[in-house]
Order: structure tokens, then sequence, then C-alpha cells
């Protein structure tokens, strides 16, 4: 079949091509302008293609660093053994460069809830909401999250994977943007997650005509195409009996019975089948599972469920061990088989079918193993507002959707995982990782939000507290009260430039101290700790950790070595060189050495020309 695309650029290639034959070789502005034709005509032709838009935010990188500043007035600190989270107040791109030194190839799971740009006031750019009308509005979305996307990649670790929430008006596009920053091999999962019913409003649209929206998608992309996003599957509960379990074995006589014989020589149950005016059959006897307690607890024992199995696919099976097997009976072989008439079966047991479901009421039964749809989450709505002891207008994901996300995808060998979301709106994600401390102790969450109307300070630090301290604002006790620590960081800047360092820090100097130059690599100094801590998630300057930056420091702490009997690592600048008796002491103590790394601003002061 015939590319008429190709054909028709290959035709418009050859017309640039004798233009620019007939162009004197001087004539360097049109030979230019010509090349540039080329290449947007041979650029890549599937795909997504928008208009490239810059940021306020890009902007300020272009003369300015971005540093972290610790508020530690808002620090938590319930158990200093513990791994610190932290909470991070600014622009998200700002933030996701400054992980990029720090947590780059670390991050676990990144999860995200990204403004869905419905024009109603949800996505601001430049500090103007993007309405419906925007002819560009879908472009400077697009802009918008690739830029973020493209660093979140990096900061995946091999086995990491992302989960992005979103919706059906920019859902589409989020994928096509996703295979282009990760690759199609690499998407894993789109959840689709059941959000609201066709009831009240949406009911009479429905009536009218309209498909109504009762659900939003989650997609998934991991850094490797090889890798299953699913460690630990979800289980929605299965209301009745399934009639297929109808064979019965034995284990006194070894022998296959059906199952309706075993419910008929059974004085109790026919006995509950009489008092329900019920004929004895399966069917019947799924329908007293959904309210009789004495038939199910019956059904539900190991001794019943264990023995019971249904059929299904035939299957083949080695020599030896069909010689070992007569009509009717079962074997285990990894699976297990069951030989009729010659043939053999795979069976099924009822009571692997059988356990705690992770719907809204967490019923023990039976169940099915979830899928991509992910069902009965607009239960949650009910609770919603109460969760986290915080009200959030829009966009407020229930803990149950979050918790089961991040506990479906955690692998269950990594005993410190990392969750970070840079869209941290109301703090869920926060809240979800910390009830996962049960399974994973050592769990810890990087959470990011600007603070438009306030809302890192009044929603996602005061739902952290809440959860950390288990008293809610009106001091009644909340759902929980988790042992953490949380770190609170804002996003500053340091000017490249001398002159505005200057200026920056004139206020700040002593006119009497003599040398009043301050250097940037002074300024950058000033924020190490900060990124010390996130990188290693400790607290610095505390029993367990501390940092030397210069011979002061280090004489200080070996003077006063003896008063540290807690002190596990010290972080010290590559410019100080620890002579041999130092190190003895410090290794006597079983202190670990580590040099503070000099890729967190090194390449900003090779710009600037000066050393680290």
């Amino acid at each position: 079949m015939a590319n008429l695309s190709k054909i028709k650029r290959d035709q418009l290639l050859t017309e640039i091509e004798k233009l620019k034959g007939k162009l004197n070789a001087n004539d360097l502005e049109s030979l230019n302008t010509l090349n540039k034709l080329k290449q947007e005509i041979t650029n890549k032709k599937y795909g997504l293609v928008w208009e490239q838009h810059s940021e306020k935010v890009d902007e300020m990188l272009v003369d300015n660093i971005p540093v972290f500043t610790e508020d530690k007035s808002k620090e938590i600190i319930s158990d200093p053994s513990l791994p610190y989270n932290f909470l991070i107040e600014g622009d998200n791109l700002h933030a996701l460069k400054l992980l990029e030194k720090t947590h780059k190839g670390k991050i676990d799971v990144i999860y995200i809830d990204p403004p869905y740009n419905i024009g109603n006031k949800d996505f601001k750019y430049d500090d103007n909401y993007v309405d419906k009308d925007d002819m560009f509005s879908h472009s400077k979305w697009l802009s918008f999250m690739c830029k973020r996307l493209i660093i979140a990649k990096e900061l995946l670790n091999d086995n990491g994977i992302i989960l992005v929430s979103i919706d059906s008006k920019e859902g589409f596009q989020l994928k096509l943007l996703l295979d282009k920053i990760f690759g199609e091999k690499n998407f894993v999962a789109d959840f689709h997650v059941e959000t609201a019913y066709v009831a009240g409003t949406r009911r009479y649209a429905a009536i009218n005509g309209s498909v109504v929206k009762t659900t939003e998608f989650v997609l998934g992309y991991t850094r490797n195409p090889s890798i299953k996003p699913i460690n630990n599957p979800k289980y929605d509960f299965i209301l009745g009996f399934d009639t297929h379990y109808n064979l019965f074995y034995n284990k006194t006589t070894n022998s296959i019975e059906n199952f309706i014989d075993i419910l008929k020589t059974n004085t109790k149950i026919i006995d509950i089948f009489n008092k329900n005016n019920m004929k004895i059959s399966l069917s019947n006897l799924s329908k007293l599972v959904l309210f009789n307690e004495e038939i199910k607890k019956w059904l539900y024992d190991y001794d019943i469920s264990s023995n019971l199995f249904r059929l299904s696919d035939k299957t083949n099976i080695p020599i030896d061990i069909s010689n070992n097997i007569t009509d009717k009976q079962f074997i285990y072989n990894n699976k297990y088989i069951l030989k009729l008439k010659n043939d053999y079966f795979v069976a099924f047991r009822y009571v692997d079918r059988l356990g705690n479901c992770d719907d809204y009421d967490q019923n023990y039964g039976e169940r099915s193993i979830r899928g991509n749809l992910w069902k009965g989450f607009s239960a949650d709505g009910g609770n919603l507002d109460k969760e986290g002891d915080v009200s959030f207008k829009n966009g407020k994901k229930p803990i149950r959707l979050i918790k089961q996300l991040l506990d479906s995808v955690l692998n269950k060998n990594k005993s410190n995982p990392i969750i970070l979301d840079f869209f941290a709106g109301s703090g869920t994600t926060g809240e979800s990782v910390l009830t996962l401390k049960n399974k994973f102790p050592n769990i810890s969450f990087i959470l990011c939000t600007n603070n438009e109307n306030n809302i890192c300070i009044d929603i996602t630090y005061k739902r952290m507290n809440t959860v950390i301290s288990g008293l809610k604002q009106n001091g009644k006790n909340y759902f929980y009260k988790i042992p953490a620590n949380l770190k609170y960081y804002k996003t500053d800047f340091i000017p490249k430039n001398a002159n505005q360092i200057q200026t920056q820090t004139n206020q700040q100097i002593d006119p009497n101290s003599g040398d009043n130059e301050v250097t940037l690599c002074d300024k950058l100094q000033d924020h190490i700790k900060e990124l010390i801590q996130l990188e290693t998630h400790h607290n610095i300057d505390d029993d367990y950790y501390k940092m030397i930056l210069n011979d002061a420091d280090l004489s200080n702490l070996i003077t006063n070595i003896n008063t540290y009997p807690n002190l596990k690592e010290i972080y010290i600048s590559s410019t100080i060189l620890l002579d041999s008796n130092q190190k003895q002491l410090l290794q006597s103590k079983n202190i670990i050495i580590s040099e503070i790394p000099d890729y967190y601003f090194s390449n900003e002061l090779k710009e600037n020309g000066e050393l680290w």
C-alpha cells in the first residue's frame, strides 16, 4: 500500500533541493531557511504534536538556582529511628529539578493526580486559569506535563512504576505523551476506577440520552517492559455460591462424590433448607449463603471448602503419574488433577476461591481477582470529606484507592520503598503511605504541592500532622495515630549572577567583619544539609547524623566525640582531609564516614567559574 504522505514529503524535499541549487552559495540566510523547512518536513509524523509553551517557572531557572530551605517550626518527630518523610512547598518543576540530584533512579512508585484541565478553574498556567475557550488549552497542559514527566522518568528505579490519575478530557493525550516519554512497550496498566453512580442528576442526564461519566483512569508505566506491575493482587467480593463447584472429594473413601449428595445426606443442612422452604439444590445454596450465617459458616469451613472442586480444562500428565491414579481420583502435581473416564482434568479447589476481599465492606467469602476494572470506589464518597480531617473541594481521592494502588505495585521484598507525589493536593498519598507502615515499616514519602490559597500549610501539612499525632483539629481522635517523622521544605532561589548574590546578602552581613565577599559556593553550601537529609531520609545535626563542612566542625566533633554515643554517620566535605588518628577514632566508634556528594551543585558552580 502506497504511503501517500511520504510521497508528498519526498516531492517537497526534491523541490527544496532544486531551490537550494539555484541559490548563491553566499546567500546563507536563504539556505538556512530552506534547511529549517527540510527539517520540519522530515520530523516524526506519528505521535502527539502540540504547540510548545514556556512557563514563568522555566524562566526563573535561567538566572536562578533552585534550593530547598527547611522550616524547622513545622518539623514532626515521633520516632527518630524511622526514616523521614518530606513535604515540599513550591512549584513542582523546581522541586523535581532538585530531586534529580538526590533521588535519580531511587523512587519505587510515583503516584500523581494532576489537574484534569476540564476548564473549571482546575488548571492554572502562569498564574492564569485555563478555561474551556482557550484555543491552546491542550497544548499548555501538555507542555506543563511533559517537562515534569521527563524528570519523573529519571527518578524511577529500574523496577519502579508511575501511576497517573486522569479522566477523558486529557486522558487520551496523556496516553500518547507517556508513550513518547516512557516508551509504548512500558505501558503496563490502564485501571478504570468507578468514581460515581448513575444517580441523582446523572440519572436524569442518562435517561435523556447522555453517556454519564462514572469512571476515571489510572495509567501505569514502568522503566522496564519485563516488569509485571502487580505484586499484591486485589480481590472483589462475589455474592452467592459458584454452582460449578459440584464435586466433593471424600478423603475416607478416596473417591469423588457429587456435592449435591453431600448436602442431601447432612441432617443439619437439610434442616436449614426446610426452615427456609427451599428444595435442596446448588442454586438454592447460592441464595442461602446470601443471608444464612449458619450455612455460610459450614460451607466456608476448611473441611468442606478444601475438598470441594470444580472441573476446568483437560490436561496431559506424565505417564509415571497417570499409572498411579484411578478413575475418579484426585492427585496433586503442582495443581489438582482429576481422572474421569481416561481423561485428565485440572480441578480448582473452593477454598482457594475464598478470602478477605478488598471492596468497600471488606467481606470474607468468594472473591475474584481484580483486573483493570476497579469497581465500587464511588462508595467511598460518603466518608471522603472526613478523611484526613481536611476538606478539599475538587479532586480528593479516597485513601482506600491510593492505598490499594500502592500496595498492589509495591515489591514485597523491598524493605524501604520511597513513594513520590508531586501533585500532592490534599495529601491522600501521604496518609495512604503511612497506613502501609505495618507492611513496610521503613516506607517513606516525598510530597510536593504549591501553597496557592495556603493549601500546603492548611491542608496537606495539617493532614500529615493529624495522621501522625492521631488528633483532629477539634481534639477528638482520628482514624489513625501512626509513628512517623516529617520535614517541611520550601523551594527558594539563589541568583547565578555575582552582583545579585551580593545584593541579596548585603543586609545579612556584619559591616565590621572585614571580608564581605559572598560567593555562589557560600550561598549553595547553606542549603547542602537539606539535600543530604532528603537523599538519606535522615535528620542531620541530631544524635545520629552530623554534617562536617569545615575544619572547625571536625575539630569540635573529635574533641567532643564522647558526647555523641549514638552517632551513626557523618557527612563530610570533600575539601576536608582526615588524618589517620581522626579516622581511627571514628572507626573505633563504628561511625560511618560519608563524603558529601559533589553532584549537588557542581554543574552550577562550574558554569559560574567556581569549584565545589
